[in-house]
C-alpha cells in the first residue's frame, strides 16, 4: 500500500497531538485524529482522559460541516462499541468522512477490525498501516495488555559506567544528574503504576510520587512486601492509597493498612515470595497498562529472572565506583556467556553528562 507525503504528514500530526495524551488517557490509548480536506487540515482533536470524548469526535467538532468529503487520519482504529462513549466509527460515518486511514488497527477484542469493517460497509475508504511502528510505540502498555492479558514492564535504573546503583555503605544520591533525575519522573508520570520493593523503602524511604515534572495524574503506586514487613510510617504509605502486594495472609497486618485505604494483592509461589508474574496478570485485570519498575538488585534480579521485564531504562554516569559497591542485578553466576540475558538497545542518548539507555530483552523485542 502506497501513501504520499500528505497522508505521511498528516498521521505524523496524528500522533504528535495523540502524545499530549501520554500522562493522562489510562487506561485508554493514546489517539491523535486530523480531518484533512482539499489539501487543508480543517479538523484535530486528540483523546485527553478516560470517559471523555475521543480523537476523532474533537476532531469533527472542529470541522463542523467541513468534515463532510474529508480525509480521516487516526493513530488507533476508530472505536466500533459502546463504552463510556458511543462508537467514533458511526460519528465519522454521518459526518460524511469519505477515507478513513488508520496507523494501526485497534488490538482490543472489542474492536479489532470492526471499525474499520463498520467504515467499509457505510462506503467509506478505509487504509491502515501508516506508521503503525511508531503507533505501536506510543501504546506499547495498551497493547501489551490487550494481547497478553498483562502490562508493559519498564525497570529504571541509575548507575555508574561500571554498573553500581549505590556505595557499600548504601550511599546513592546522587549518582546521575538533574536532566537525568527530571527525565526519569516524566517516565513515572506517563505510566499507570511505580512498582518498588520492601528492600528500596526500607534501605532509600522513596515517595514514588511525579513531582520533577508537571503531572495531573498521579501513577497508582505499589509495594512488593512479601512478609508484610513495611513500617506504618514509611513515606510510601502517605497520601494516596497504595497495593501492597504481598505473600501472606495476616489479617492483623493487614487491618490498619486497610482502614488507611491500602489495597493487597495476596499471591505467592513455591518460594514464599511474591508470584510476579501472577501479579502483572492481576494488574492487567485491573486495566494498568504501563508499569514503571524502581527497585534495588534482588527485585530487580527477581523481575528479570521471571520474564517479567519488557524494557530497561537505564541511566549510565560517567564515573565508577568499584566492585564493592552494589549492581544492577542479583542474577545467578553463568557457566557460559550462552545463558546471558540478551538485549536490544532500542534508544540511546546524552541526558546532561549522563547517558540513557533504552534496552529491551530479545525476547520482548
Amino acid at each position: 500500500m502506497t501513501f504520499s507525503a500528505t497522508d505521511h504528514a498528516a498521521m505524523a500530526r496524528a500522533l504528535a497531538l495523540a502524545a499530549r495524551g501520554l500522562d493522562t488517557t489510562p487506561p485508554n490509548p493514546r489517539v491523535g485524529c486530523v480531518l484533512i480536506k482539499d489539501g487543508e487540515i480543517v479538523g484535530e482533536g486528540w483523546h485527553r482522559r478516560a470517559g471523555e470524548a475521543h480523537a476523532e469526535i474533537h476532531a469533527l467538532r472542529m470541522a463542523g460541516a467541513r468534515a463532510q468529503g474529508a480525509t480521516a487520519y487516526v493513530s488507533l482504529e476508530p472505536c466500533s462499541h459502546f463504552g463510556r462513549t458511543p462508537p467514533c466509527a458511526d460519528a465519522l460515518i454521518e459526518a460524511g468522512i469519505a477515507r478513513v486511514v488508520a496507523a494501526m488497527e485497534d488490538p482490543n477484542p472489542l474492536v479489532a477490525g470492526r471499525g474499520m469493517a463498520r467504515l467499509r460497509a457505510a462506503g467509506i475508504v478505509t487504509e491502515h498501516g501508516l506508521l503503525e511502528a511508531e503507533a505501536r510505540e506510543l501504546n506499547i502498555g495498551f497493547v501489551s495488555r490487550m494481547a497478553r492479558g498483562r502490562p508493559w514492564l519498564r525497570l529504571k535504573a541509575a548507575a555508574t559506567l561500571d554498573g553500581k546503583t549505590a556505595l557499600n555503605n548504601g550511599v546513592s544520591q546522587w549518582i546521575t544528574g538533574a536532566a537525568a533525575r527530571r527525565d526519569g519522573h516524566r517516565w513515572r508520570a506517563r505510566a499507570c503504576a511505580v512498582l518498588t520493593g520492601i528492600g528500596t523503602v526500607r534501605e532509600d524511604d522513596p515517595q514514588l510520587t511525579v513531582r520533577d515534572v508537571p503531572c495531573e495524574r498521579q501513577p497508582l503506586r505499589i509495594l512488593i512486601d512479601a512478609r508484610l514487613d513495611v513500617s506504618p510510617q514509611a513515606r510510601i504509605l502517605q497520601g494516596a492509597p497504595v497495593l501492597i502486594a504481598t505473600a501472606v495472609e495476616d489479617a492483623a497486618r493487614m487491618a490498619p493498612l486497610l482502614d488507611r485505604g491500602h489495597q493487597f494483592v495476596v499471591t505467592a509461589n513455591q518460594a514464599g515470595k511474591v508470584d510476579l508474574p501472577a501479579l502483572l496478570q492481576e494488574l492487567g485485570r485491573r486495566d494498568i497498562n504501563e508499569v514503571h519498575a524502581e527497585a534495588g538488585l534482588k527485585l530487580n534480579g527477581s523481575l528479570l529472572r521471571e520474564g517479567c521485564v519488557d524494557e530497561l531504562l537505564l541511566y549510565l554516569a560517567p564515573m565508577l565506583a568499584g566492585d564493592l559497591a552494589q549492581g544492577l542485578f542479583n542474577l545467578p553466576e553463568l557457566a557460559s556467556l550462552q545463558g546471558a540475558t540478551r538485549l536490544k538497545i532500542h534508544d540511546l542518548r546524552m541526558l546532561g553528562e549522563d547517558l540513557r539507555l533504552i534496552a529491551r530483552p530479545l525476547a520482548a523485542a
